[in-house]
């Protein structure tokens, strides 16, 4: 690599980050890519055009900025999970999202809720996954689908699909807490915590109420996908 591609990575890098940062401070559609600019410490008002051409492209550069680092911990994690354990397979998913909104130097997984949030973009960001975060998304399904085999099936999607949210909102909420300096409970009691509450959850058997409803209610509006 040359001094010059050495900068213009770098400044690219630099961009990125900031993007991730302000994204999760005021939503996809809260900031400019000017501003972007500006905040990352660059004159030139068109440098995110410059190096990625839209704010789609930048998002994707997120994903593959911080998604290296999410896949080789679960890749790891996996070889250790058990993988008939529910919690064993939840942690072995999530954990290496939870270290990360633990760290200060990131603020991915605001970022990520974000996203997921912002109806104008939720119907491209998955294209823009690495096919080994598509995979490893389908196969966390597969897994949980198949530990959850005496729920309803459609009661199965929602859950596993709410246990995504209900993961990715309270890392999100911890990453928060942490960047303001906040008092937060120990790393270890905060996950312990959070997988043992998802793990009951998503094991819960369904009520009579909830099983009558679900003859009642349509299948026509399955659970959005997850990302994380």
């Amino acid at each position: 690599m040359t001094t010059s591609d050495a900068a213009t990575s770098a400044s690219a890098l630099r961009l990125a980050v900031t993007a991730e940062r302000l994204f999760a401070e005021h939503g996809i559609n809260g900031v400019s890519l000017r501003q972007i600019a500006a905040e990352a410490g660059s004159a030139n008002n068109s440098a995110v055009h410059y190096h990625f051409g839209s704010k789609h492209a930048l998002i994707a550069a997120i994903f593959g900025h911080r998604l290296p680092q999410i896949m080789s911990e679960r890749r790891l994690l996996a070889t250790r999970c058990d993988p008939d354990d529910v919690r064993s397979r939840f942690e072995a998913q999530f954990l290496p999202v939870l270290t990360m909104a633990e760290a200060n130097d990131n603020r991915y997984v605001s970022f990520v809720e974000q996203l997921q949030r912002d109806e104008s973009t939720f119907g491209w960001y998955l294209t823009d996954l690495p096919d080994e975060g598509m995979r490893s998304n389908e196969e966390f399904r597969c897994d949980l689908r198949r530990l959850l085999g005496d729920l309803d099936e459609r009661l199965r999607t929602m859950r596993i699909a709410e246990a995504q949210s209900l993961c990715l909102h309270a890392a999100a909420d911890r990453e928060r807490a942490v960047a303001s300096g906040a008092d937060v409970a120990p790393f270890e009691l905060f996950v312990g915590s959070l997988l043992d509450g998802l793990t009951g959850f998503l094991c819960a058997p369904a009520s009579q109420a909830t099983t009558r409803r679900l003859g009642e209610a349509s299948a026509s509006n399955p659970p959005r996908p997850r990302l994380l």
